[in-house]
């Protein structure tokens, strides 16, 4: 199989990219592909392939740029030039851009490519029936709202003219199986990035890491997450060092700095910048726990995925697509509830003030984990793509 991937990928800043590399990184140890061609937005440092590409010819071919208009027409040409046998896109709504045009405008691309006749799957990592627009940070006028789901309505019947759309959590599937009749619909889990040799639980010499990893600004808020560590250091004799791991969110430019400057005061308060892909298990292996200080979620969590590969304690607030995910693949978590300093602060103090109960939260996440590796769920794909290509021959013969 000749296989393309539409895809952000590393170290490209847009949405979804650590996620691109990861399920190429798989692909290119599948016997069933035999070359892989990697669609990516332009980067001005080279791509990121680190990995074994001996049993598989890897490209890169650069072919988007967020925003612009001119997507459609660059990734079409590229895609049909190279004849690939199917192509999978990593996607979310607004993969190709935050302005409505260049943002709608790319989600057209599975259409055009299943009516060139190549097997398409779409994997879709959120729906816009279960965002909250004014919390994730699109809009608070109800009127907008109100008109973004218009259009996000549209933009998902478009969707689904791909051969098959994959979303990340059950409920997603049935809310849209539900709503648009669809039958082409399928369950394929988000998976654990990497899933390393069972980790040590023990902790390393110093502060008690608090970390969160992410883009923020938007629905991913630190203020709360600061103001709660300052509260356990006033009630417990803990030496707690808050670690906050990523960038803006394209959408919040500024919101970091922002947080710098009011929060100037506070000691132990490390801002990482972007984290390069091999420094992620040292950030992650250094915590206590990690937390999530979210006010709404817009689909399945690589973070949560990432921290259970990692075997470490997970603080999470009491929202639906968390919980759905907990409960569904097996995590376990200290829940808070959303905005709410104290509630978050009791939460991380369970785990702080109990190592057994944070060592036992670590190892059945890393077991959830070693459950969904991202080498079963990119065989998941394949096996699709297989089930497509026979159904394709087998018209094409009657």
């Amino acid at each position: 199989m000749k296989l393309a991937l539409i895809t952000a990928y590393p170290p490209s800043k847009v949405t979804l990219n650590e996620y691109g590399y990861h399920l190429a990184k798989q692909f290119a140890q599948k016997p069933e592909v035999d070359e892989l061609v990697l669609i990516t937005d332009h980067t001005k440092e080279p791509k990121q392939i680190d990995f074994n590409t001996d049993n598989c010819k890897v490209s890169v071919k650069e072919s988007w740029n967020f925003n612009s208009y001119k997507n459609v027409y660059s990734i079409y040409k590229n895609v049909v030039k190279q004849k690939p046998d199917a192509i999978l896109f990593n996607l979310q709504f607004m993969k190709f851009g935050d302005k409505k045009i260049p943002a709608a405008l790319g989600l057209l691309l599975p259409l055009l490519f299943r009516l060139k006749g190549i097997p398409t799957i779409v994997l879709l990592h959120n729906i816009l029936e279960q965002v909250d627009l004014g919390n994730a940070g699109f809009t608070q006028n109800k009127l907008l709202q109100k008109l973004y789901n218009m259009m996000g309505t549209g933009l998902t019947k478009v969707l689904l003219q791909a051969d098959t759309v994959a979303l990340t959590i059950g409920k997603y599937v049935d809310v849209i199986k539900d709503k648009y009749k669809a039958d082409n619909v399928i369950q394929v889990p988000h998976g654990s990035f990497e899933t390393p040799p069972e980790p040590n639980f023990d902790l390393p010499e110093g502060p008690k890491k608090i970390m969160t990893f992410g883009k923020f600004g938007t629905y991913k808020k630190v203020d709360i997450l600061i103001e709660a560590v300052e509260k356990l250091r006033e009630r417990t004799n803990q030496e707690l060092e808050i670690v906050i791991a990523g960038t803006d969110s394209p959408n919040t430019p500024g919101y970091l700095a922002g947080v710098m400057k009011k929060y100037d005061h506070v000691r132990n308060l490390t801002f990482t910048g972007y984290v390069e892909e091999e420094d992620v298990p040292v950030i992650f292996g250094e915590s206590t726990l990690v937390a999530f200080p979210y006010t709404s979620t817009t689909g399945s969590s690589g973070v949560l995925h990432q921290a259970g590969s990692y075997g470490k304690a997970v603080v999470m607030p009491n929202l639906g697509d968390l919980a759905l995910l907990v409960e569904e693949e097996g995590y376990v978590g200290e829940f808070f509830e959303p905005g709410n300093v104290d509630s978050l602060a009791d939460s991380m103090e369970k785990i702080i003030e109990n190592d057994l109960h944070r060592r036992t939260i670590g190892e059945v996440n890393y077991d959830a984990a070693c459950s969904l590796p991202m080498e079963k769920i990119a065989q998941l794909y394949l096996d699709e793509f297989q089930k497509l290509l026979r159904a394709k021959i087998n018209l094409n013969f009657v």
